[in-house]
């Protein structure tokens, strides 16, 4: 997969760009705050998932203007496609000149992986992020999977009002155990996806890692659920301990009005030769232990989707050592690659590509 034309109107702090990249790596350099993240941001945007700077659609429109623009020509699937897409008081979605209902539509028509510094947080944070970038990854390979993850949360949503609401109207616990059945039927779904894509996760993350790390030490993941199970578990059997798990959390979740089991608290232990990388981790470590992950989803997209992802890099090299840099330019081979950097030194060795310099939204040299 790979972009051919890319065009942007108003969006963030550029005005107009045009850029037809090149096929291998393009490096786009400059000073901070020129629009490089921003460049990016749009091309990540037709994934269909949210910004990965967690900004709001009108909070990608450039000061003073009512909407912008985003459109690309992309090649994937075998066959040339395009995709608009326009922000502001009116939104607009197109696939193929096609008009699209939501953002969502366009998962799996159109696949990258994005490493920013804001993927720290993968290691650093809590949870949620963890728990975020699996559902990202997967949806982009699997988009009914999206779907679950929308009706989990409604009903994990109802269920918690019914919590809270009966301890005034007690006959309303009479229809919880259909809010059960419901929750337990999405979430046992979800769970049996996540444990197989960490699975297939831990099998190229660990491979990466060890060229990254000069194969001096071991990567391990595994993913940390309330709901007991393996990865071999079907799904019935999942539903079964969910719902018994829910059956021995009722009185305590009644207590506090919310549920506390279910794959809403799913974690992923991310490990370096056994120990947890959050709290034991160097800046480099974490670093690598991120970059493994992100270059991981981007094999199993591949697997899945029988073509390479666009590769989105934003600020990689300033924190790796020489080797990890010549690892990455290697391990990178045929994809289409966009890397941003401060200092364009760190390629002086890349024969092949287009590199282009930002100065204040406007590309130079594209």
């Amino acid at each position: 997969m790979k972009i051919d034309k890319i065009c942007l109107t108003d969006f963030r702090n550029i005005e107009t760009l045009q850029l037809e990249p090149d096929a291998g790596v393009n490096i786009i350099y400059g000073d901070n705050a020129q629009g490089k993240t921003n460049l990016m941001e749009a091309v990540w945007l037709f994934t269909g998932a949210k910004s990965f700077r967690g900004a709001k659609e009108n909070e990608l429109i450039r000061f003073g203007k009512e909407r912008c623009a985003l459109e690309i020509s992309f090649t994937g699937s075998g066959r040339e496609n395009t995709a608009q897409m326009v922000f502001g008081q009116q939104k607009k979605l197109l696939l193929n000149e096609l008009p699209l209902k939501s953002s969502g539509e366009l998962s799996g028509k159109f696949c990258c992986v994005v490493f920013s510094p804001v993927h720290l947080a993968l290691v650093k944070d809590g949870p949620a992020a963890r728990r975020r970038f699996l559902d990202t990854c997967i949806c982009q390979m699997l988009p009914s999977y999206l779907q679950a993850l929308s009706e989990y949360s409604r009903v994990l949503s109802q269920r918690s009002c019914l919590l809270r609401d009966s301890r005034e109207h007690a006959a309303l616990l009479d229809t919880l155990e259909i809010w059960d059945m419901h929750l337990v039927q999405y979430g046992a779904y979800i769970l049996s996806v996540r444990k197989r894509f960490v699975g297939k996760l831990q099998h190229h993350a660990a491979e990466i890692y060890s060229g990254l790390a000069g194969n001096t030490e071991k990567l391990s993941l595994q993913l940390a659920s309330t709901i007991d199970g393996t990865e071999e578990d079907d799904r019935k059997l999942l539903e079964q301990r969910f719902m018994e798990k829910l059956h021995q959390n009722r009185a305590e979740d009644l207590r506090l009005g919310t549920t506390g089991v279910g794959i809403h608290r799913d974690d992923v232990d991310i490990l370096i030769d056994g120990k947890h990388a959050r709290s034991y981790g160097s800046q480099g470590q974490q670093r690598s232990c991120v970059l493994a992950l992100k270059l991981a989803e981007s094999g199993i997209l591949q697997e899945k989707m029988g073509e390479n992802p666009i590769i989105l890099l934003d600020d990689v090299m300033s924190e790796l050592d020489h080797h990890r840099r010549d690892f990455l330019l290697n391990y990178l081979g045929d994809r289409q690659v966009w890397m941003t950097c401060c200092d364009p030194q760190y390629f002086f060795s890349l024969k092949n590509g287009k590199t282009m310099r930002m100065e204040h939204g406007r590309l130079i040299g594209a």
